[in-house]
């Protein structure tokens, strides 16, 4: 979010929750993306806000509803307030639990595993249209080969991306095998550890496809415990991955903190991995 904009998401979603009755004197951010992340006190409750023109809300809510009804391992929307999205002063705005942080209680690889797997067998069970993870990777593409978009991606650097998007896209495209609706990035910072065990947070990038594609956002040692892991897929998922998220950091509107640094970081891990896995980025 633009820091030119913060004060109005903040007024929107504080004025938003005191319309519906919740009691709000401050916000605390807690996360600052595409979107703001609010923590709105004394009600205590999480509000998401977003610019209504960019933004996949009303899914968002909908599948989180149908799945925390499934028993998913997912966080709730806020019980006093109605689940739907809100908008105002050009944005939307969603109200969801809080949940205190465990302090000093880190999740093992077992346990990130096991809410993965039952995240992904309740999703299963769900039928709604959502992009396929070719899409997200077609994303990226349009990225790299926009130099408009992308202007400080150095020529090799760009050469290496395009290559490894569009080879790994049909790499894993042949392998075939099942596909179901996915997470889109179940990484650790769309993880929360409460009291209640580990809740997933975060639905806008979800997706159809392996569950490996799921598993290369996770820690390394989180698909030991993952049954029937694809070893070959997701080591290609992993790189893959890593080369999305790599093409977002170069756009020029990428607002991630040190976002730029860890493009570069990951264009070095990107080249090792290629080069580690006998893999060719140019097919």
């Amino acid at each position: 979010m633009q820091a030119s904009e913060v004060p109005r998401v903040v007024a929107a979603a504080m004025s938003t929750a005191g319309s519906l009755g919740l009691a709000v004197d401050d916000a605390v951010v807690l996360h600052d993306s595409n979107k703001l992340t609010l923590r709105l006190l004394p009600c205590d409750v999480v509000a998401r806000v977003a610019p209504v023109a960019d933004q996949v809300a009303q899914f968002e809510v909908e599948l989180a509803q149908r799945l925390a009804e499934s028993g998913c391992p997912v966080a709730a929307l806020d019980p006093r307030t109605e689940p739907r999205v809100h908008e105002r002063d050009g944005f939307v705005v969603t109200f969801w639990t809080y949940y205190a942080p465990v302090t000093g209680r880190e999740v093992s690889p077992a346990e990130y595993a096991h809410g993965l797997e039952r995240l992904h067998a309740g999703m299963r069970e769900l039928d709604v249209p959502t992009p396929h993870f070719t899409d997200r990777v077609e994303q990226a593409q349009r990225l790299v080969a926009n130099r408009d978009l992308t202007p400080a991606l150095a020529d090799p650097d760009r050469e290496l991306l395009d290559d490894t998007l569009r080879n790994l896209r049909r790499v894993i495209g042949e392998r075939g095998g099942a596909e179901q609706l996915l997470h889109g990035e179940p990484h650790p910072g769309n993880v929360l550890a409460t009291k209640n065990g580990l809740l997933f947070i975060d639905f806008e990038t979800c997706c159809r496809g392996p569950v490996e594609f799921d598993l290369a956002h996770a820690p390394d040692d989180v698909s030991k415990h993952y049954p029937g892991v694809r070893q070959d897929l997701l080591r290609e998922c992993r790189i893959l991955m890593l080369a999305m998220i790599t093409a977002w950091r170069w756009d020029r509107g990428d607002q991630l903190p040190n976002g730029r640094l860890l493009g570069a970081q990951w264009l070095g891990q990107i080249r090792a991995a290629l080069d580690r896995d006998g893999l060719d980025a140019h097919g």
